[in-house]
């Protein structure tokens, strides 16, 4: 309790130094301070380099992956199709059948090389809509003279078949035969083969389907039960190839079926789910652009930029159509084209105007979005085939082709479960005598056709009637209920 000094605080020379200014002997802290940061900027800009490097190494890859060729002047005549609507865009992309290399598995060796597949993509000059119109391989056209080159012989102006220009003079040929055909200015040129095409369907991780019924087809190399499934890259060739196993077996019926394959896998790429992962868009882009070979104009750039200014599409502004067609009369096995629906079909696209305006049949679901299981009720050999030709001309898919249970049966009958109702009147509109019949327990939308003595064959077609002209959008959902 004295009153005498105390003694000093530890603490007072620290509260005195946080007060005062700084002595000479703080100052190595902040030199510490400076050289973090000079540390902080060297990484930053180090990363910023390395990043940049990186872009620059993947687009230099990229590039580096393309295939190009040349189309010349020469190759596609002095008369060319006007470029109407200067800046929407018309590619061509074809399929090519080539089986050797990697390819050789799928068949044997045949010379030269083929179009395995033809289509042109649309795209607005907006940007805001895109159209991809296939035109059958069996078509049976007027094929223009084509200039031999390398070891191609070149063509002689005759009717033909669409896909013989390919072979004939190479992708120069087939890009001046569409022209010619269409009176559409085409900017670009796309081919696929077979390998590629596999690889872009396993780097966005396989691709959804739905399948009517089981597949056992060994030529196509293809082994799936029936229902929704995801196919990996092998899987997806064996069944856009497919012909002879699914539904009716024609081309036109597999036609549908790449269409319907192309728009599920849009829906895929097009989705947050492949979009937000780096790693799986790289893994697109490069197997994309390995398995591309396009004219020297296309390069990554421009099929970048392209990409970009499309980045608001959504699905359901991509359509798919057939050029409209009907089995050809003289040519057993071969199709025409059916005018004046083609033509337009292909004023539409040179002029970039909408389908918008195009009327079709007054019905409820369009022709397009109903699959048909046909069953020949008759003793008469062959008409299930016969009436699924029919029937697909005017834009129906059909799922499959048999035979009743039991024969004869009397009158033709359209059988509907409780979700297929809607697309009913389409069907039976189409066709001079039908009588529907519910079938409660059904689960499916899908329409079963069954083919009785009465058949009296399918109402004609009128002029005006353009419903081929709308096709589907990429939304299209074959599993749907």
């Amino acid at each position: 309790m004295g009153g005498g000094p105390r003694p000093p605080s530890p603490w007072s020379h620290v509260s005195s130094g946080l007060l005062d200014t700084p002595s000479p002997a703080r100052k190595p802290p902040a030199r510490r301070g400076r050289r973090w940061l000079r540390w902080t900027i060297a990484i930053v800009l180090a990363v910023v380099l390395l990043v940049v490097g990186l872009a620059v190494a993947v687009g230099a890859k990229l590039t580096g992956n393309v295939k190009h060729v040349d189309i010349t002047q020469d190759d596609l005549g002095a008369t060319r199709p006007p470029k109407v609507a200067t800046s929407a865009m018309n590619v061509l992309i074809v399929g090519s059948d080539q089986r050797n290399g990697k390819n050789a598995r799928y068949g044997h060796r045949i010379a030269g090389e083929r179009t395995d597949t033809i289509m042109l993509a649309h795209v607005s000059s907006k940007r805001d809509n895109a159209m991809v119109i296939s035109f059958p391989r069996d078509s049976l056209v007027q094929l223009p003279a084509c200039r031999a080159t390398g070891k191609l012989p070149g063509q002689q102006p005759h009717l033909g078949m669409i896909n013989e220009s390919f072979n004939s003079g190479g992708i120069g040929c087939t890009w001046k035969t569409i022209e010619s055909l269409t009176h559409i200015h085409i900017d670009h040129f796309v081919k696929v083969d077979f390998t590629g095409f596999k690889s872009m369907v396993n780097a966005v991780g396989g691709v959804e389907v739905c399948l009517p019924q089981p597949i056992d087809d060994t030529k196509a190399l293809l082994h799936l039960p029936a229902g929704r499934q995801t196919l990996t890259g092998e899987q997806a060739l064996g069944y856009v190839r497919a012909r002879y196993s699914l539904g009716d077996g024609s081309d036109i019926g597999r036609i549908q079926r790449q269409q319907m394959f192309i728009a599920s896998m849009l829906k895929k790429v097009m989705s947050g789910e492949t979009l937000s992962d780096p790693i799986k868009v790289f893994g697109l882009l490069d197997a994309g652009t390995k398995s591309l070979t396009t004219d020297s104009g296309l390069t990554p750039g421009v099929m970048k930029d392209l990409a970009t200014s499309l980045k608001g599409l959504n699905a359901g502004q991509i359509r798919f159509i057939t050029t409209p067609w009907h089995y050809s009369l003289t040519q057993p096995g071969r199709v025409e084209w059916v005018q004046p629906q083609a033509g337009r079909l292909f004023q539409i696209v040179a002029k970039d105007e909408s389908l918008q305006g195009v009327k079709g049949g007054q019905t409820k679901v369009a022709r397009s979005k109903i699959q048909v299981e046909l069953r020949n009720g008759t003793y008469r050999s062959g008409l299930g085939t016969q009436v699924a030709a029919f029937l697909e001309q005017r834009g129906y898919h059909i799922t499959r082709i048999g035979d009743s249970s039991s024969k004869p049966v009397a009158r033709t009958t359209v059988l509907y479960g409780p979700n297929g109702e809607t697309r009913v009147p389409t069907l039976t509109k189409d066709l001079l005598a039908a009588t529907p019949r519910l079938v409660g327990s059904a689960q499916t939308n899908h329409l079963i056709l069954v083919i009785g003595d009465d058949w009296k064959g399918l109402k004609p077609l009128r002029a005006d009637d353009s419903e081929a002209l709308k096709g589907f959008d990429a939304t299209h959902d074959t599993c749907a209920a």
